[in-house]
């Protein structure tokens, strides 16, 4: 993925840090379904669209809704008319979004690769660049953080190991002893360790 973006900079969100070098893209971009977000704070269309965005990939990456966060980065591509309008969006957005810096030609090359005229768009790629969906604006609408199952799949990640936020609502409705009762196993089994090596210590003196 990070071949997309050899020789470019991606923005980390609310920072002036530059995500440059090919090993910190790399980093960033590997093995992830890739999200490109072709918006704008000031379309009306985008105005209804970004809350439910934010609220997908929250729902994804965020520790409060999910136990580990999925394998999953999103890159905003800007139609904001002034870099002061990109910015005051992405201060409403989640830290964990990249961005293209305002300005910059590649936003034009990658319109013009992903054929988008109009936006609210969202093209999901593979870790290879391949295109999973030309616009996923309609499925995140229609099945939330789920669709997400499919694009993993579609993407074949080495490690699928990831919870849904509706898996947390059944893991929200646990035993509050839960947490003691999994201090109380570990404890348990160190204690078990402790009476092993003492008995045999106790043998090899006898």
């Amino acid at each position: 993925m990070a071949a997309l973006f050899t020789g470019k900079v991606l923005m980390a969100n609310r920072e002036r840090d530059e995500v440059e070098t090919e090993r910190e893209l790399g980093w960033a971009l590997e093995n992830k379904v890739l999200l490109l977000y072709f918006g704008s704070g000031q379309c009306p269309r985008c105005q209804r669209f970004s809350p439910l965005l934010k609220d997908f990939f929250l729902r994804l990456t965020d520790e409060f809704y999910v136990e580990r966060a999925s394998q999953l980065v999103l890159v905003y591509v800007s139609r904001d008319e002034t870099e002061e309008q990109q910015s005051a969006f992405l201060k409403t957005m989640p830290k964990r979004w990249l961005a293209v810096p305002f300005g910059d030609a590649f936003k034009r090359e990658l319109e013009l690769r992903f054929a988008v005229s109009e936006v609210p768009v969202v093209v999901v790629l593979k870790p290879n660049g391949e295109v999973i969906v030309g616009n996923a604006v309609e499925e995140i609408q229609r099945m939330g953080p789920a669709c997400f199952r499919n694009w993993q799949e579609a993407a074949e990640l080495v490690d699928r190991n990831f919870l849904l936020a509706e898996d947390f609502d059944d893991w929200a409705r646990r035993s509050i002893t839960d947490p003691i009762r999994r201090l109380k196993y570990k404890l348990d089994k160190k204690t078990e360790a402790k009476n092993k090596e003492r008995n045999e210590e106790g043998e090899e003196s006898s």
